[in-house]
């Protein structure tokens, strides 16, 4: 795995940690913000969006919904939506789709450094209004995005409350098997906005060394009381890496992460195996079915109990790990684990 990585406390107003912070990645889904912000970016004070459209907009930064983002950049100018984002909020990093593929905006150039810089003018000098609508749907971020994924890697696994994040993945192959997406949607005002100009120098020639083929999994955001910390971690995996191994990578990378004024999860990592395993709301194959593991991913356990004796040849087993991130139960026989009864996780 490649990273690109910066962690900024607004509290002291320094970096925790960088790492390749200014080197470019394709930006997936988290380009989706600035698409978000230049849609908003003239508004007038007493300007209401459509009903329809604020639906639209709301879906694209809380459940990643990649037929909005498309909407929005032929709508909006396709690749002079990164210029123009570009110099309002001083980002050198940045830059549209290279040439050949003008339609693909999840190929903008983005950096970590860059990913901040946009953070930090959302919390310290955008107008409020403006600041709530982006902010508040990226704290209502969905488990899942529309199109299947598990968006809950990274930041939201790694910590507890409150974040605000916009995750973004690519190169995963078809639609996943995340399941219960919701996309509660409000309308509300967007307010004008001053531009702001330019600053440092644009990193010339960068988008030509921009991978465009490697499993891409990303995530940012803040975290902790106040928005305290800033967070991006751009990660790029070996080709025909799968979406759980990468799921597990990057969020082993996040929390090893100085994070200030974050809180780490509490319980114990296990391994799993298995392809669409169930979570479940209680111990036992005929309580709800709540979401679908991605395959060979690293849970989360805060506990176990005995439930519903369970048999996936050649195993059977009664016991079942609680899954705080997903708020549901696993059988063990998909924990990767010698023993029936998962060692040092507590009873439920």
């Amino acid at each position: 795995m490649s990273a690109g990585i910066a962690v900024y406390d607004r509290l002291t107003g320094s970096f925790t940690e960088q790492h390749n912070a200014h080197t470019p990645f394709r930006a997936a889904s988290v380009v989706k913000v600035l698409i978000a912000l230049d849609h908003l970016w003239n508004r007038g004070p007493a300007y209401s969006l459509p009903a329809d459209d604020r639906a639209r907009l709301d879906s694209m930064l809380r459940a990643s919904n990649d037929d909005a983002a498309r909407h929005y950049w032929s709508l909006n100018g396709g690749s002079s939506i990164i210029d123009r984002m570009s110099s309002r909020l001083g980002l050198v990093d940045t830059a549209g789709p290279p040439a050949g593929y003008p339609l693909h905006w999840g190929y903008t150039a983005l950096s970590a450094a860059d990913t901040v810089q946009t953070y930090r003018w959302i919390l310290e000098r955008a107008p409020a209004t403006l600041r709530d609508i982006v902010m508040g749907n990226l704290r209502a971020s969905t488990r899942c995005g529309t199109d299947g994924f598990d968006q809950r890697f990274g930041i939201p696994a790694s910590f507890e409350r409150p974040w605000a994040v916009k995750q973004g993945w690519s190169g995963f192959g078809p639609k996943s098997d995340c399941t219960n997406t919701t996309a509660t949607t409000t309308a509300s005002a967007a307010p004008s906005v001053t531009a702001t100009p330019a600053t440092g120098t644009k990193t010339a020639g960068r988008m030509a060394d921009v991978d465009l083929s490697r499993p891409a999994l990303h995530t940012t955001g803040t975290l902790g009381a106040d928005d305290r910390s800033i967070v991006a971690v751009f990660t790029l995996h070996p080709q025909d890496t799968s979406f759980g191994a990468a799921y597990t990578a990057t969020d082993r990378l996040v929390r090893s992460l100085n994070v200030p004024g974050a809180t780490p999860r509490a319980g114990a990592w296990f391994g799993t195996w298995g392809a669409q395993v169930q979570v479940r709301a209680g111990a036992s194959t005929t309580t709800t079915p709540l979401t679908k593991l991605p395959a060979g991913v690293e849970v989360l356990v805060g506990c176990q109990k005995q439930g519903q004796q369970v048999t996936v040849p050649p195993y059977t087993n009664d016991w079942w790990a609680y899954l705080p991130l997903y708020d549901g139960y696993v059988t063990n026989i998909y924990m990767s684990s010698p023993d029936n009864k998962l060692p040092g996780v507590p009873l439920c």
